[in-house]
């Protein structure tokens, strides 16, 4: 029976080997730009896994939370000598704290987000650990403490604002810095914080190819019935009056020149789904869309350091958001990377899987805040 079983689940996994590669090769088109195709061929295959939570999940094996942890379960850590990390909880929320041993004053302190809800995993360590080398980088190279958290993001950044002296941190050197939802997560924080006096002033902050939607967590987090999937992404969940009052900040009209598809026609919402629009009214809070933040608040964020990467479905969505801060004057800089996908700052310590590009957006980020 048991050597049964092991066949069973044996030709269960050639088979989803099967078909992941089936499906990368029929529904993927590699860009002629992007380097090394054959290895992001294999990484995009590795990636497709996640379904396989969803199949254990309803056969009733495991949840997909638990499955995502099995995995990262696999990630290793290594010690640097030259770091202290402690894992730390500010009430129940859990964060890591990375801090140089040579430090021997107020330095920078380095608030970070990065790719929170990285595969739907639950256990927020298990999350640290895959950027835990990325963080060790960041603290040595720009000097600074820097704190990796995830959920609850606003409420562990306000809790390390008002204990800067505890970690030896200059209160007026502090930047936030976050990619993907994390990304998503430090607009929303930088945002909460405008007009506050009880804690310190954000210095700058950084966002790695932010976004504003991402459908599969969104629908999950947000408990939407995946049966609106197309009137959302199609924007017929948005009133006319509504579109009317936000075009000017949503519309495609604001994507640089160079980035529009030949024969560029504005895109507009479908016809207008009332049903869809009183299931789902919720995602057009300010709070679930910050890019439409009233102009008096985004007029008050720090300057802000913009990555966007030339073959990221996210990309408009970093280039829209870098016009509304421009057009309230925030400073930005902003960095492009023409080779460049989504998801690959997390490669650049990953060896066989490391891209030139992973190496400039970290870089990037680093100059950056030393610069602050």
């Amino acid at each position: 029976m048991l050597v049964l079983s092991l066949v069973l689940l044996c030709t269960f996994f050639v088979g989803v080997f099967v078909w992941t590669v089936l499906q990368h090769f029929l529904t993927v088109d590699v860009p002629s730009t992007l380097q090394h195709p054959a290895k992001f061929r294999f990484l995009h295959c590795l990636f497709l896994k996640w379904p396989c939570g969803n199949i254990f999940e309803r056969l009733g094996i495991c949840s997909r939370p638990r499955f995502t942890q099995l995995l990262h379960g696999f990630v290793r850590t290594k010690k640097d000598a030259r770091l202290v990390v402690t894992d730390l909880y500010f009430g129940t929320i859990p964060v890591r704290l990375f801090q140089s041993k040579a430090d021997a004053g107020p330095c920078m302190g380095v608030l970070t987000s990065l790719q929170a809800t990285q595969g739907g995993c639950c256990d927020r360590f298990c999350l640290a650990d895959l950027y835990h080398h990325l963080c060790n980088f960041l603290a040595l190279e720009t000097d600074s403490v820097l704190l990796s958290i995830g959920y609850h993001c606003l409420n562990a950044s306000i809790h390390f604002l008002k204990a800067l002296e505890t970690y030896s941190v200059d209160p007026s050197r502090v930047a936030i810095c976050g990619d993907s939802t994390g990304g998503a997560y430090v607009v929303c924080v930088t945002q909460a914080l405008v007009g506050r006096s009880d804690v310190p002033q954000i210095r700058a902050q950084v966002l790695i190819y932010p976004l504003k939607f991402m459908m599969t967590c969104m629908f999950k987090y947000m408990v939407i019935d995946f049966h609106w999937w197309e009137a959302i992404l199609d924007g017929a969940f948005m009133p006319p009056d509504f579109w009317r009052k936000y075009k000017q900040w949503l519309s495609s009209d604001n994507i640089p020149r160079r980035f529009r598809k030949m024969r560029h026609q504005p895109v507009f919402p479908s016809p207008f789904n009332g049903a869809a629009y009183l299931e789902n009214k919720h995602l057009l809070d300010v709070d679930n869309a910050p890019l439409i933040r009233d102009d008096e608040t985004i007029a008050q964020l720090p300057k802000a350091f913009l990555v966007s990467c030339e073959h990221d479905i996210l990309r408009d969505d970093t280039l829209l958001y870098m016009k509304r801060l421009e057009d309230q004057r925030v400073p930005v800089m902003w960095y492009h990377v023409e080779d460049g996908f989504h998801g690959s700052l997390l490669l650049f310590d990953k060896e066989i899987f490391l891209f030139l590009c992973s190496l400039k957006i970290v870089n990037a980020i680093a100059n950056y805040i030393k610069s602050i």
